[in-house]
């Protein structure tokens, strides 16, 4: 992040790891509801586009696909679907 203080963070905010303010403004986290409304947050704010990645702990028993993660958002996708795009 070049200049922080225009997007109101601080550095502080910028810590190895980032500060909790930081990765909460970032970082849609939490169950299908709560990624939901920071979804919707980001639309209603203007975005036209909404990039998500799921992220997880790596570990030996994990499918190298996040697979059921995926599925799970795609159930969100038909209340999207009232969403006006932005001209």
């Amino acid at each position: 992040m070049r200049r922080p203080g225009r997007l109101g963070f601080t550095d502080d905010d910028l810590i190895p790891g980032g500060s909790d303010r930081l990765i909460d403004a970032l970082i849609a986290w939490g169950d299908l509801d709560a990624v939901a409304t920071r979804i919707h947050e980001h639309l209603d704010a203007g975005a036209d586009h909404v990039a998500l990645h799921v992220l997880r702990p790596d570990g030996p028993d994990r499918p190298a696909l996040p697979l059921p993660q995926w599925r799970d958002l795609a159930t969100l996708l038909p209340s999207f679907a009232s969403t006006p795009a932005t001209p």
